[in-house]
């Protein structure tokens, strides 16, 4: 399908095909999102008291409680003590009389996650966007940044996150960036000239920012970025290795990018004793499983880590506002492509279609394991400790780090892999706090930076959008309270094996969403699409 091989030649770092103009308005064989139902979320509320809670504000301020949080309507009216810890509760505190009440007595309250790296919109994998948004929002996941959400020249992406901004659909708050080339109907971008009047085209019809996979010429990445920041538009890129022998994240940086997701473009700055990276000679890039294997292999060519040259790379980044959104999670599955396989979530929440995407297959981005061997996995997790480094230097520099999961490819579902992200950017060495202000605050101010604003919502502070997460225990304690699955433990005291966590009531924009009823409508989603192709 057009949508389908725009997607695989943009992350291939290829040249991007035009979708034609006749499809601008066709979802490209999506579904349309249906309308959210009664009982699907509840409120927003003149007067909503979450009580008795633990409160993680999101700003890496140490946890505090037990607060009483008082929302009126979408945002945060008041943070009040609800007591002494240790001493028993003040009875009949104020307010009193609310429309809706909240016992969160043993449960903690945090910000509303947020995913600067989303996509949906493909029926290979979900012919319905609302599966994706479900899994996000029981989750956790009150905002996405869609980079982009649909591929392809149609108007999904606005439609929904206007629908979304409007909570007629059972979905986060979206943010929409296109790709070079998409979107508009007027083709592929080959010159600077017309770099710059897409980025104008986007700007006009009200896109929020730009996603670069840098298969163009350089000049091309220069005009679309200088003008995307003209326009106030974010700007973040996948710099594909199509492109890093022009454009390398230090280059692209110097332009002005402001956001780098993935690894692509690090390692090709830091090179030890070349200019470019070394191939095998029988080398094919347009080859996913040689592609995916020997970008491992730049573990070997780089600097050494904290060294003169690594720290003046990041220092450079530091200075020019650069945002890391690194997504481990979704390149997780090369250093254990049997955990990512058998992740105990599939069963009840991958649907058939998405589950055969995954399978290896030459056709699929990112499914690439046609003969995956413990050299390659060998490989990776020796390249994930020069990664992970990086990201936690530049962390410890004072650069900001966001949370992204890419969802949909390489075994990895939504929402989901968000948590996993989460648990990978402690394994890199954030403390638990840094890894809930990566997911909650910095995301929001790198979505807001393109426009000089501080963002309305990414802390629990008064006057914030009420975009909430509550979640039973104590996340700083153990992220896997976090899953839709939750976290098995013994109990002590029955000797028996038991499931703890999962979020429990997903906040946004002051509507009160019922975690485990939207797990439990995709697991429904997913019953039935089994039932069909069983007939």
């Amino acid at each position: 399908m057009i949508r389908k091989t725009l997607a695989i030649a943009l992350a291939a770092g290829l040249s991007a095909l035009a979708a034609p103009a006749a499809i601008a308005q066709d979802r490209g064989g999506m579904e349309r999102v249906p309308d959210r139902q009664p009982g699907e979320g509840e409120g927003p509320y003149n007067r909503l008291v979450i009580r008795n809670a633990m409160m993680i504000e999101g700003s890496g301020q140490p946890p505090r409680g037990p607060v009483d949080i008082v929302v009126s309507g979408n945002r945060i009216e008041s943070i009040q003590s609800a007591g002494t810890p240790g001493l028993p509760l003040r009875a009949n505190r104020p307010p009193q009389g609310a429309d809706r009440e909240i016992d969160a007595t043993g449960m903690t309250v945090m910000p509303g996650f947020v995913d600067v790296h989303g996509h949906n919109g493909d029926p290979d994998k979900a012919n319905n966007a609302t599966y994706g948004y479900r899994l996000w929002l029981a989750h956790g996941v009150t905002t996405v940044r869609g980079v982009g959400l649909y591929f392809g020249v149609n108007n999904a992406s606005l439609d929904d996150r206007r629908r979304s901004a409007a909570n007629t659909i059972v979905a986060p708050r979206l943010f929409a960036y296109c790709a070079v080339g998409d979107c508009w109907p007027n083709g592929a971008v080959r010159t600077p000239e017309q770099g710059r009047a897409w980025v104008r085209w986007l700007a006009a019809n009200g896109y929020d920012g730009v996603k670069l996979f840098n298969s163009e010429p350089a000049a091309v990445t220069q005009a679309v970025i200088e003008e995307a920041r003209a326009q106030r538009l974010g700007t973040v890129a996948h710099l594909g290795q199509g492109g890093v022998a022009e454009v390398n994240a230090d280059r692209a940086t110097e332009y002005g990018l402001r956001g780098i997701t993935h690894f692509y473009g690090h390692f090709e700055s830091l090179l030890r004793d070349r200019r470019l990276p070394s191939y095998p000679v029988d080398y094919n890039m347009a080859d996913e499983q040689w592609r995916f294997s020997q970008v491992a292999r730049l573990a070997d060519q780089a600097v050494e880590p904290g060294s003169p040259e690594w720290r003046a790379y990041l220092e450079r980044l530091l200075e020019r506002n650069v945002t890391m959104s690194p997504t481990f999670n979704i390149y997780s599955a090369s250093r254990d492509v049997m955990r990512a396989r058998t992740a105990e979530w599939h069963d009840r929440y991958t649907l058939p279609s998405l589950q055969r995407f995954f399978q290896p297959s030459r056709e699929h981005h990112g499914s690439y394991f046609w003969d995956w061997t413990t050299h390659d996995e060998v490989a990776w997790r020796r390249f994930f400790q020069l990664w992970m480094r990086l990201v936690n230097d530049y962390k410890n520099m004072g650069g900001r780090v966001t949370v992204g999961s890419d969802p949909g490819y390489i075994y990895q579902s939504w929402g989901f892999p968000y948590i996993s992200e989460l648990e990978m950017l402690q394994e890199a060495g954030f403390a638990p706090l840094e890894v809930i202000q990566a997911a909650t605050i910095n995301g929001a101010r790198e979505i807001y930076a393109a426009r000089g604003e501080e963002p309305p919502f990414g802390l629990v502070r008064v006057g914030m959008m009420a975009d909430l997460v509550i979640v039973p225990g104590n996340p700083l304690a153990n992220l896997k309270l976090l899953y839709g699955t939750g976290h098995e433990v013994l109990n002590p005291a029955t000797n028996r094996v038991e499931r703890v966590g999962g979020v429990r009531w997903t906040i946004k924009d002051g509507i009160v969403y019922n975690a485990p009823a939207l797990l439990e409508s995709v697991a429904r989603m997913v019953e039935e699409a089994r039932a069909r192709e069983a007939r």
